[in-house]
């Protein structure tokens, strides 16, 4: 079965979307062979759809952006192993003296794969001067495509969260362990995670927040070292080091799962009191 352009174009989109990042014939091809000569174009141009589908800016770049594997290829060489990966990123970390310079970083580094499927960087959003620190997992479709954090149902949960006990994103800075999002939304690797660990250890250290807040199991685990669950975790003060000082870092539930579990708000609640009341203390 053969579809016109049109509906080529918009099954493309949707595959972006969710997650697909090559292309798989049905037929084996020597990758390692030298390319064949494209044959000569059948058809005039007037041939094809003149009114292709319509597609967001953010999808029509990722549609123009070579593939990964097409990507490294150009540059001459494959991903480094995860190993290679992880000493990069610490040197790359450690040697950022700010905030701009650690974003500037990021934006060049290709020690993780999932900047070559996600639309664009996401950095950070809110107050770097501001006395606490939020951090996520990794960011979602919404986030992708604005290049900020927590902007999506979720996000929108935490802005009131925040509102509940005074704050804001002008007095707090929002972030996220993962700066790149897995395609599909899906749990980030082990390696991705040690890969980015260093980057957002030093965005702690640089914004140097009076209380880090880590939002979800992901964050809590990797950034507080503790094997537990987010069941047994939330709710507890841990002392997190930023390199430079002790700091108080509290762990709670992720906006994403009071959404799907809203009877937990509760729970998560007492925790942004704790928060509050350390803040007036």
């Amino acid at each position: 079965m053969s579809l016109d352009p049109q509906a080529a174009r918009a099954l493309l989109a949707f595959y972006l979307e969710a997650g697909a990042d090559a292309l798989v014939g049905e037929q084996p091809v020597d990758r390692m062979a030298d390319a064949p000569a494209l044959p000569a174009a059948r058809g005039a141009q007037s041939d094809l759809d003149p009114k292709p589908a319509r597609v967001s800016g953010a999808v029509a770049r990722r549609l123009e952006r070579p593939a990964p594997a097409t990507a490294a290829a150009a540059t001459g060489s494959a991903p480094p192993p995860p190993e290679v990966a992880v000493m990069a990123a610490r040197q790359a970390a450690g040697s950022a003296k700010t905030l701009d310079e650690l974003r500037a970083l990021l934006e060049s580094f290709r020690g993780c794969a999932l900047h070559a499927t996600a639309t664009q960087l996401v950095f950070a959003d809110g107050n770097p001067d501001g006395r606490v620190m939020f951090v996520g997992e990794a960011p979602g479709y919404e986030e992708d495509l604005s290049g900020r954090p927590f902007v999506g149902p979720s996000g929108k949960l935490l802005d009131r969260m925040m509102e509940a006990i005074g704050l804001d994103r002008a007095s707090a800075y929002i972030a996220n362990v993962i700066p790149w999002r897995p395609p599909g939304n899906r749990t980030p690797t082990p390696q991705e995670t040690a890969i980015c660990l260093p980057f957002i250890r030093r965005q702690i250290e640089l914004a140097d927040p009076d209380i880090l807040v880590c939002l979800g199991q992901p964050s809590t685990q990797t950034l507080l070292g503790t094997r537990e669950g987010i069941t047994r975790t939330r709710g507890r003060w841990f002392k997190y080091d930023t390199g430079t000082r002790e700091i108080r870092a509290l762990a709670t539930l992720h906006p994403a799962y009071l959404l799907r579990q809203p009877l937990q708000k509760r729970l998560a609640w007492r925790d942004f009191l704790a928060v509050k009341k350390a803040l007036a203390g």
